[in-house]
């Protein structure tokens, strides 16, 4: 009687299927660190309030706008009567908001939004989106892109020791500003 070693079963299933090792590929084994689950870390939260409503008469299949404290809609779409979207978002987060709005069928829209800082800028400034970045107390503004020289004193007043204040205009004086603290 011979002994020989018994081939393992996965093997033995794999080579009468017709698979042989080059065929399998390679098999990864790095660790995947940044896929949630694994970590334990979630997913930060990108929306403050979800809601769904129904607005036949919207033309187009997505829609982007903001709401203000005195309840006046921005759009960032067409020219659409976006008030039946932010009707149904109504309750569930306070203005100012910003909300997505994406057509789900017939005339069902899923909209979301969630809450933002908005600030009167007074000062003429050419651009629409401006970065002041104040680390150490060195500062750093760039207005579209480009490095800036001058300063505008509103964002300088909101940005404080070791920030990164992002702004963006909804209309001629009324700006959406984020901070980030370093």
């Amino acid at each position: 009687m011979f002994w020989r070693k018994r081939q393992p079963l996965h093997e033995q299933l794999a080579r009468e299927g017709g698979m042989t090792p080059a065929e399998q590929g390679p098999f990864d084994t790095g660790p995947r660190w940044g896929e949630v689950g694994i970590h334990g870390i979630h997913r930060q939260r990108e929306w403050d309030a979800v809601a769904t409503a129904e607005a036949p008469e919207l033309a187009g299949d997505e829609a982007r706008f903001v709401v203000l404290v005195d309840g006046s809609i921005l759009t960032e779409t067409d020219d659409l009567d976006l008030d039946p979207l932010a009707d149904a978002l109504e309750g569930s987060v306070e203005a100012p908001y910003r909300a997505e709005a994406v057509r789900r069928g017939d005339g069902l829209w899923a909209v979301a939004a969630r809450r933002v800082q908005v600030v009167e800028v007074p000062e003429d400034v050419d651009g629409d989106r401006a970065t002041l970045t104040v680390r150490n107390g060195e500062r750093t503004l760039e207005v579209d892109g480009m490095t800036a020289f001058g300063s505008i004193p509103t964002l300088e007043r909101l940005a404080g020791d070791d920030v990164v204040v992002t702004a963006q205009r909804l209309d001629e004086t009324l700006w959406e500003v984020e901070l980030n603290r370093l």
